[in-house]
């Protein structure tokens, strides 16, 4: 089973729009990220290498698998 890696903002950024969320608004170098039901923004800070923990939380307030979040990468 692969695992998640560390990814630029940019590339969680196209998934999160794949997704279906929309970007609100950006603080310095923090984005964020709304989804209706969702129960809180998804925080995308823009970091060259997005960190492993980050991607994971993000993944679940959004509620989706690691091997999904691993095949839709794979599709964007």
């Amino acid at each position: 089973m692969p695992s998640i890696t560390p990814i630029h903002w940019k590339k969680f950024e196209k998934f999160l729009i794949y997704v279906g969320c929309e970007f609100k608004r950006q603080k310095g170098d923090h984005r964020v990220y709304w989804r209706s039901g969702l129960i809180r923004p998804i925080i995308l800070p823009t970091y060259k290498s997005l960190p492993v923990f980050i991607i994971r939380n993000n993944l679940r307030t959004l509620g989706i698998d690691h091997n999904d979040y691993l095949e839709i990468l794979k599709t964007i």
